[in-house]
């Protein structure tokens, strides 16, 4: 698993990107004045922008922005043949690496095929039942303590303060220690490299953000450099340690380069898409009391039956929770769009798209077709009954991918998120300002555009 793999070595050598001649055949707008002002319009709204282009072409159409010319492809079949990838016609690594390369290179996401498999595997050591059951004990006694300093009948903004949390919480199940004096750089690291993924410019020239995310990506390397000697050959529970003795089948460990990029690109999946779906989350469960009140039941029944530090044995208890959690992901999924590229021609509804076309599909869009969810602006939890979702298509609902590359840690989010909840709805009522609607904006990973307020009441 360790030699030295060369990327071109699992792709055609004449791939080619494509451009407008290359997808004329398709529908879809014409070429604009200026890419990077359509890229800017699509990304303020992406849902009515994409709703707006599959309302005038259907689910296929060529797009435009500031990587170029591609295609789009819409619903659950799309996402299908595109995550399955049963004939492995698209590449992950090649789809992200225009908008991660420079800061999250050579994570998980970025690889492919055998390579992928490979680092896939060894990688998932750290998500066993024994580490697992530690990162609960862990997020137990950091949630207990992180909410209880949260005011009772203040309004606070939540999303900087969940962000806040889970970044403690990474520091226990990541890291395996506490954040010391270096928090604030870590947690600007992260930031300045997730906003930099979607930054216009893609140079990293002065005073630009994707200077300062390759910054940030620098810091972290050698944060993480630093530390793996210290782990190598010791025990530990956390994710860190994990990777630092992982083996593959032949018995070899990751190399300290390997583990600094998994790290990075950890972190950033795990704390930014996490601290995301629970903002989410508490905005729904805020604007539907209801549903709020029908959790605190569940939870009050589990801490009844457990006690008040939920066990890993009683995850499986919270079934309401879960779906409360998948129907936030239904509405704003952490990730709204993927991009794949093509390595292969393949045909979709009847259009051939030539091998090295850039590929996307919209799990957002995907997650509001009224066809799969009716009402789909509504706030339905019980769409996810083993009754209601016997019929729908399997990929209608794709917030962690699917395929080879579904998200490796997709079971510690449902942990982290019930964890979350167990001891947040034991204790408190979320209240939003009256006639509150929230507006999210949804690049790179949805976020809160004034914070989410929120007023935490005493039970």
């Amino acid at each position: 698993m360790n030699a030295p793999v060369n990327p071109k070595d699992l792709y055609p050598a004449d791939l080619k990107s494509r451009g407008f001649e290359d997808l004329a055949h398709v529908p879809g707008p014409p070429p604009a004045r200026s890419k990077t002002l359509r890229t800017i319009k699509f990304l303020a709204d992406p849902l009515k922008a994409i709703t707006t282009l599959a309302d005038q072409y259907g689910p296929v159409f060529r797009r435009q922005d500031y990587m170029g010319w591609g295609v789009t492809i819409l619903g659950p079949e799309a996402n299908e043949l595109v995550l399955f990838n049963k004939d492995k016609i698209f590449s992950s690594k090649l789809g992200w690496d225009p908008v991660l390369n420079l800061v999250f290179p050579n994570g998980l996401m970025m690889m492919d095929f055998d390579h992928h498999r490979s680092h896939r595997k060894t990688l998932s050591v750290a998500f066993k039942p024994a580490p697992m059951k530690s990162y609960l004990n862990g997020l137990n006694e950091g949630i207990t303590r992180s909410v209880a300093r949260w005011e009772t009948g203040k309004t606070f903004k939540f999303y900087p303060a969940i962000k806040n949390l889970t970044l403690d919480l990474a520091a226990g199940s990541f890291l395996g220690l506490p954040w010391g004096p270096e928090a604030q750089k870590i947690n600007q690291a992260f930031t300045d490299m997730v906003l930099a993924s979607v930054s216009i410019v893609r140079r990293p020239l002065p005073f630009t953000q994707m200077r300062r995310g390759v910054q940030g990506r620098q810091f972290l390397c050698h944060y993480f450099g630093a530390e793996i000697p210290k782990r190598r050959g010791k025990a530990g529970d956390d994710f860190f340690t994990q990777f630092c003795n992982a083996v593959d089948d032949e018995g070899k460990q990751l190399t300290d380069q390997e583990i600094i990029d998994h790290m990075n690109f950890l972190m950033m999946a795990a704390h930014d898409t996490l601290t995301s779906s629970i903002t989410s989350m508490v905005y729904f469960l805020g604007t539907n009391p209801e549903w709020q009140e029908k959790l605190r039941e569940e939870v009050d029944g589990v801490r009844a039956r457990h006690g008040d530090v939920l066990p890993y044995e009683a995850l499986g208890e919270l079934e309401l929770v879960e779906m409360a959690f998948k129907e936030s992901l239904r509405l704003i999924p952490p990730v709204p769009m993927i991009p794949r590229r093509a390595i292969k021609d393949f045909e979709f509804h009847g259009y051939k798209i030539p091998a090295g076309s850039g590929v996307g599909i919209n799990p957002l869009y995907t997650h509001h077709m009224e066809e799969h969810w009716p009402d789909p602006e509504r706030f339905d939890p019980l769409r996810f009954t083993t009754q209601m979702s016997a019929n729908r298509h399997k990929y209608a609902w794709v917030p962690f991918g699917g395929g080879a590359h579904m998200c490796l840690g997709l079971h510690f989010a449902y942990m982290q998120a019930k964890a979350f909840f167990f001891q947040l709805l034991s204790t408190r009522r979320i209240v939003l300002p009256e006639g509150y609607k929230c507006e999210f904006q949804m690049v790179p990973i949805p976020r809160p555009k004034d914070g989410l307020p929120v007023t935490l009441v005493a039970r």
